[in-house]
């Protein structure tokens, strides 16, 4: 006689989560999954292949937002995945600050030792790994710490364990301290490079777009920096020995070099034709 199947608990939301309530929070969680499954390319009826169920099956739970804690481990398991992620994404989607405030990129960039641990943080190093690799005092980078919980962008938890505040996808503001910091310091010395080793890409091509085909590329632009953002919260799990810290720039305009813009005629301006002193050389004058 075959064992009776292990059966899993029938859970709503309310009892993953705390702070929000029960149905905004499982609204969350489920366009976490929908979107995750889409970005992955991954239809219902792979779910429903998954789950051993009918493509009919996985829509009526989606909708009713029912999911027991196999079928959400499951699930996670097709996206590869774990539960933590999903939560990491719902809470990134529950009203959370998406961009420092101008005060707060401003702080970052006037004191390099706060941008370093700031950064180091964001990519979820602990104190102990910080300590290990930079020449800071515990005395040092715990004051640091402590500015930037009182900044919000950490929380300092017990044992000097790090809680991040802010969502995976979060932005940095558009003009701001950061990014201008980036322009003046950091970008010329991110291209000084051949990019011909390990671990190193650089791609450049040009060619004449319309504006459909422009935003059709600045959206898979979008999808590749979610790409990149997803690998990184599921390497975090991983030592700091197998991660190494890797920065991905993306850029899309209308552009032409300067030298070759000079030789742009204005607008309104015709064809003058050859000079006279042109049209002499050319007669052999």
């Amino acid at each position: 006689m075959q064992p009776a199947r292990k059966k899993w608990p029938t859970i709503t939301v309310k009892v993953l989560f705390f702070g929000t309530s029960g149905v905004s929070q499982a609204a969350l969680l489920i366009d976490a999954v929908k979107r995750t499954l889409r970005h992955k390319g991954l239809t219902y009826r792979y779910v429903a292949k998954g789950l051993k169920l009918s493509e009919s099956s996985v829509k009526r739970m989606f909708a009713r937002r029912n999911l027991s804690l196999g079928r959400l481990e499951r699930i996670c398991a097709l996206m590869n995945l774990e539960i933590a992620d999903l939560l990491d994404l719902t809470r990134a989607a529950d009203g959370s600050v998406t961009e420092l405030s101008e005060k707060q990129e401003r702080e970052l960039v006037g004191n390099p030792r706060l941008l370093l641990v700031g950064m180091l943080a964001l990519s979820h190093w602990s104190a102990s790994k910080i300590l290990e690799t930079y020449r800071f005092s515990e005395a040092e980078l715990v004051g640091l710490l402590t500015r930037l919980d009182r900044m919000r962008v950490i929380d300092l938890l017990p044992e000097n364990r790090i809680k991040l505040r802010l969502p995976r996808n979060f932005n940095w503001r558009k003009g701001g301290p950061i990014q201008r910091f980036f322009e003046e310091r950091v970008q010329r010395q991110f291209f000084e490079a051949s990019f011909l080793r390990a671990g190193e890409l650089r791609v450049m091509v040009h060619g004449s777009l319309s504006g459909k085909s422009n935003a059709v590329l600045q959206q898979r632009m979008r999808k590749l920096a979610e790409e990149f953002d997803m690998l990184a919260g599921q390497d975090r799990r991983l030592a700091h020995e197998m991660r190494e810290g890797t920065s991905l720039v993306m850029a899309i305009r209308p552009w032409e070099l300067a030298m070759f813009g000079e030789l742009r005629r204005s607008k309104g301006q015709k064809d003058a034709g050859p000079s006279r002193t042109e049209r002499r050389k050319s007669n052999g004058e």
